[in-house]
């Protein structure tokens, strides 16, 4: 017959299991009344439910209070800290542990090993593990699961492998965690593989199997391998309705993929929507230039019962930077804050980034003077911001401000302050500032940052600087920064080198329209036509697709998307009325002409003419002047965005049309803003002097 000791134990772990914590506290009384207070069993019991009820304070203070302690009394309040998230307190006790009589067990390992995952040194993990190899509980399952889940975790794959293989019997877990491993780790090629192996070794896998592999596809953008797994999950009567984990890993497959279609037909079957997914669908819909239904999406979440955290919030907010809706964004920063997430430094962070890329810098360095904490994401987003606009040297006062804070640049902040010394043409400063970076020794410079300096030294006419950088780098330089190299010849119209960085461009990726393009140019530049004409034949040949240019506007909270000779707009016919009478003013009060070296070479003038009017950023603005047509006193900045580099014609065009109309043009492309005001490109001198004054003042 049951004891009233062991009933005691008994209710303690019903509250434990079904987090009762009210019931567990007047189980608490009850027994410390009845003289268990100092009873070695019941304060196990009591940690533990103290610990799973998210009440670790008091678990401590029992811990504290208890004569004796066992190995379950310890391990019990290491996972009470580790269920709180907090790892580093549960490490430290298992210190204070080997300095006691007490001798840690198969899950007292195994709780610090997860600990170490969560904190990501694999210094820490390495130490345990030596710990473990000397107690002779390397062996047990469930420490082979954790350490090779730790490994994973610390980026350290090959020690992980290193116990898989060595494990001498492999659970269901233990290919779970060498699965996840490898598609945690973007090695998704062998975690597929792995997959395929377990099932040779009989392995029946699981929920957690099929949510790893499908990760690992979307990482690959595997998506024919993606869909051969979701067919095997229906012919295994999977009820996708009913997981959501696996259901939510299908949908962001599909959606990364862009499947869109696929991923809502998932989305729609699934019972208990989560909100990740339906976050994956307004991101997915979005990035595919879905807007309607990016916001049809979130709309109907907002309409849910499903409460909107902060992941949800950042990333809906980065949605609207992308895009520049800045309404829009200024209508949920007005939600964010009045909803308790709204607090997050995440969220925070996305509303700066949504003002910087809408280029409102103002509001921007409001919030983020307001912001009661900050971390390194808020700096690096700043510096981003101002070296976008082109305020170098604001960029870098930030940069040392942030220091001055104590808070250590990582090497995204590395990248944001190069990339803003280019922007500003500060050769000097870009300079101290990559070598600060190579001496750091905390932070590993990637072909990124030497990307950012070869862009500098190309833009500064520093071609062979560049090359020789390129060809001393510690790693294997990518298409991408020959391609960096390659755009500064054109720049410079440097036909020769052109040529040299041309030939080992199409040796690396001949695929890759942006390379012909480019060599087109710079041919075209040097007045070779032939050379020009036989490289735009081999695009054709090959069927090569640049990608095409893409402008849009928002007006009236609508946002209005135009290619390259987009006639789709019901408004077409106007917006060419509108832009013939604005060239005619520009002609006559600008002297403008067209930059005709941004056209074809072989059609007539008039025709060449025609093709650089219906550039998409021109037919943007061409709408927006159709919409606000007699409103001569109208004096607000006219935002027009585009998703790759604005042509000299454009550039030219603007300018112009900003001195006969009075009017400020604010233009954001893929690689910065560019400010027209009353023919100026920029801003003036003395305003760039006035807003260094204020930044500087507000940073110091």
């Amino acid at each position: 017959m049951m004891s009233e000791r062991q009933r005691f134990a008994q209710l303690l772990r019903v509250c434990s299991k079904n987090l009762f914590l009210d019931q567990g506290l007047q189980v608490h009384t009850t027994v410390v009344k009845l003289g268990y207070g100092f009873d070695m069993m019941i304060n196990n019991d009591l940690i533990d439910m103290y610990g799973k009820c998210g009440r670790v304070e008091i678990a401590c203070k029992v811990f504290d209070r208890m004569p004796q302690r066992n190995v379950v009394s310890w391990t019990s309040l290491m996972c009470g800290y580790l269920n709180q998230g907090n790892a580093k307190s549960s490490l430290l006790l298992l210190c204070r542990m080997g300095s006691s009589m007490v001798k840690p067990n198969e899950f007292t390992f195994s709780t610090n090993f997860k600990a170490c995952g969560f904190v990501g040194v694999p210094e820490n993990g390495m130490q345990v593990h030596g710990w473990c190899c000397k107690t002779g509980f390397e062996w047990f399952p469930v420490v082979g699961n954790s350490l090779i889940d730790m490994y994973s975790k610390c980026g350290r794959i090959e020690a992980a492998f290193q116990v898989f293989d060595e494990v001498p019997e492999r659970s269901l877990i233990t290919w779970n965690a060498m699965i996840s491993g490898y598609a945690v780790g973007h090695m998704g090629d062998k975690s597929l593989d792995l997959f395929k192996e377990m099932q040779i070794q009989g392995k029946t896998p699981d929920g957690f199997t099929f949510t790893s592999t499908l990760k690992a596809c979307a990482g690959l953008g595997e998506l024919d391998a993606g869909r051969q797994i979701h067919g095997f999950l229906i012919s295994m009567g999977f009820l996708l309705s009913q997981q959501t984990i696996v259901a939510g890993s299908l949908i962001d497959l599909y959606a990364k993929c862009g499947s869109l279609r696929d991923a809502q037909k998932v989305f729609d079957q699934v019972e208990r929507k989560s909100v990740i997914s339906w976050t994956t669908l307004v991101v997915g819909y979005a990035q595919e230039g879905n807007l309607s239904k990016a916001m049809e999406s979130y709309n109907a979440l907002r309409k849910s019962s499903f409460p909107v955290d902060g992941f949800v919030l950042s990333s809906v907010m980065a949605v609207f930077a992308d895009f520049a809706l800045l309404e829009q964004g200024k209508q949920m920063h007005t939600y964010i804050t009045k909803v308790p997430f709204g607090l997050d430094i995440s969220v925070a962070n996305s509303v700066i980034d949504m003002y910087l890329k809408c280029g409102v810098i103002e509001d921007a360095d409001k919030v983020f003077e307001e912001m009661p904490k900050r971390n390194v994401v808020s700096w690096t987003i700043m510096i981003t911001g101002y070296g976008k606009h082109g305020l170098g040297e604001q960029a870098i006062n930030i940069f040392e401000n942030m220091k001055s804070e104590n808070i250590s640049p990582d090497g995204v902040t590395y990248l944001a302050i190069l990339s803003s010394c280019s922007h500003s043409g500060l050769v000097e400063k870009s300079q101290q500032y990559f070598s600060r970076l190579l001496k750091d020794p905390t932070i590993k410079p990637n072909v990124e940052h030497y990307a950012c300096m070869v862009d500098l030294l190309g833009r500064s006419g520093r071609l062979k600087e560049a090359r020789n950088l390129i060809k001393n780098m510690p790693m294997k330089p990518i298409s991408g920064i020959w391609q960096t190299l390659l755009s500064a010849c054109k720049l410079h119209k440097d036909l020769e080198m052109g040529r040299e960085v041309g030939e080992i461009l199409m040796k690396m990726d001949d695929v890759s329209a942006v390379n012909y393009v480019m060599m087109s140019s710079i041919y075209a530049n040097a007045g070779l036509w032939k050379e020009s004409e036989k490289v735009r034949k081999s695009v054709k040949a090959k069927g090569l697709n640049k990608v095409g240019g893409q402008s849009w506007v928002e007006i009236d909270k609508s946002i209005h998307f135009f290619y390259n000779g987009d006639e789709r707009h019901p408004l077409t016919s106007r917006i060419h009325e509108k832009l013939k009478e604005i060239e005619k003013r520009l002609k006559e009060e600008v002297q403008f002409a067209y930059e005709v070296r941004f056209s074809l070479h072989d059609v007539e003038e008039e025709s060449r003419e025609e093709s650089l009017r219906v550039h998409s950023e021109k037919l943007a603005i061409g709408l927006f002047l159709v919409h606000n047509d007699g409103i001569e006193k109208d004096r607000s900045c006219i935002r027009i965005f585009k998703n790759l580099r604005v042509c000299g014609d454009c550039h030219e065009f603007i300018k112009g049309l900003s001195k006969i109309l009075t009017k400020v043009f604010l233009v954001r492309d893929a690689n910065r803003f560019h400010k027209f005001e009353n023919d100026s490109f920029g801003r003036s001198f003395q305003d760039k002097h006035m807003m260094y004054k204020l930044i500087s003042a507000r940073f110091r």
